[in-house]
């Protein structure tokens, strides 16, 4: 007896975790060293016969106390409960607890025990790593949509420099244009004292009047065509640049679920790349297969296209093939799914990059941060969708693919039309 008497209290005395022993009434009969540490007690004399009720705040001991009846009613254990216990001096801890009946010799109830393991640290811990781990999905959609609103304003930058192009050939014809000529003959027809029929048939300027009008008129069409075609191209890059805004304005704020042609969700990722393809001499191809339409958000997928067009567009540019081609594809996936493909002859993907392809953080330009495929990816989740790539290699191109859910309604007839085109941008 004494040697057991010896190893409850070393027992008690060693275990790390909070070990407790209380009558009926919930006071406590016997403790470990760790329950008198933790409510900052010094000796046993000063919890034991004292309840939670004196030792906790209202809330636990209320709940200690419901939980203690239940197993003293039924004999029923608690077994590995985690509970937020609340001290008295405002202390907010976890603990697991197991409470089990403590049984007499002829097996009547006489009380319970109970073991807690402190599990503060942990809960501590996992809180810190869900903070991190929203900290770095909200900057991964921040530098996602960065990364979108630059590409949009070095786009706008090529197109205001073939708007500078334009107004500088415009201001250069309209200073180039002889009007200042036409001034003279008139001043010259002007000026003279015979009957016009009369100069210009006999005098010898006058004879040179009827062709040199002809010539300027010539003169003044070939300007007007000039300037025509210019403001033409004014007007259309000035489209442009409202449609890149437009774009960056959706991909930034919240949209309803639309049904929209996938093929004219390419085109408009298309056309908001089509002055730096254009510029960089990049040729696409286009081959749109009959599809539905699809259910989706058009700024997010423009968000999306945009990334894998300006991807498509480095690596063909990074590999120095010829010709640089882009290729465009729709094709259905079965009733359900649409798939928008951008593909590329680029600078190909390794098969070890492939696997981390849209992994957080991952990427392989130096100047990259790894944020854009992996947030292009979730934004294809959060539409119901996917994102996948594929290559064979280095410098054998690569291939994105972004399914979308289809409408289950008859699609646009435009986007029921195939097409194949092999056209410059611009």
């Amino acid at each position: 007896m004494i040697l057991d008497e010896q190893l409850v209290r070393g027992f008690l005395a060693s275990v790390p975790d909070s070990v407790y022993f209380k009558d009926w009434e919930g006071r406590y009969q016997a403790v470990s060293d760790s329950v008198l540490l933790h409510h900052g007690l010094g000796s046993r004399t000063d919890i034991l016969g004292r309840t939670d009720r004196e030792l906790h705040a209202a809330g636990h001991a209320g709940l200690s106390r419901i939980d203690a009846q239940r197993i003293l009613s039924t004999g029923e254990p608690v077994l590995s409960q985690l509970e937020q216990r609340e001290w008295a001096d405002g202390r907010v801890s976890w603990v697991v607890s197991t409470q089990l009946p403590l049984r007499g010799p002829a097996g009547g109830i006489l009380g319970l025990f109970g073991v807690d393991k402190d599990v503060t640290a942990a809960k501590e811990a996992e809180a810190a790593l869900e903070k991190t781990r929203q900290s770095l999905a909200e900057a991964s959609r921040r530098a996602g949509r960065a990364q979108v609103a630059t590409g949009v304003l070095h786009d706008v930058g090529n197109v205001l420099n073939s708007l500078n192009v334009s107004a500088s050939l415009i201001a250069g014809t309209l200073r180039q244009a002889k009007t200042a000529s036409l001034l003279r003959v008139a001043e010259l027809v002007q000026q003279q004292p015979a009957p016009l029929a009369e100069f210009l048939q006999r005098d010898a300027k006058g004879r040179l009047v009827p062709n040199f009008l002809i010539s300027l008129g010539r003169q003044f069409e070939e300007d007007r065509a000039i300037i025509f075609g210019e403001l033409r191209s004014l007007r259309s890059n000035l489209r442009h640049i409202q449609q890149l805004v437009l774009g960056q304005q959706l991909a930034a704020a919240g949209e309803a679920n639309e049904p929209h042609a996938a093929k004219a969700l390419l085109e408009d990722a298309l056309r908001m790349n089509a002055a730096s393809l254009s510029q960089d001499g990049i040729l696409v191809v286009r081959r749109y297969e009959p599809a539905p339409a699809v259910l989706t958000q058009r700024g997010k997928v423009l968000q999306i296209l945009l990334n894998l067009i300006r991807n498509a567009h480095q690596a063909v540019g990074e590999s120095g093939r010829r010709p640089k081609l882009i290729t465009l594809a729709v094709s259905a996936a079965g009733p359900e799914e649409v798939r928008l493909t951008v593909a590329d002859n680029g600078i190909g993907i390794a098969p070890d990059h492939l696997a981390r392809l849209f992994a957080h953080g991952f990427t392989t330009r130096p100047s990259g941060h790894g944020f854009g495929l992996h947030t292009s990816a979730q934004a294809a989740r959060d539409l119901g969708g996917n994102l996948t790539a594929a290559s064979t290699g280095p410098h054998q191109g690569a291939c994105f693919t972004l399914t979308l859910p289809a409408l289950r309604t008859p699609s646009d007839p435009a986007c029921r039309t195939p097409a194949a085109e092999l056209l410059p941008q611009g």
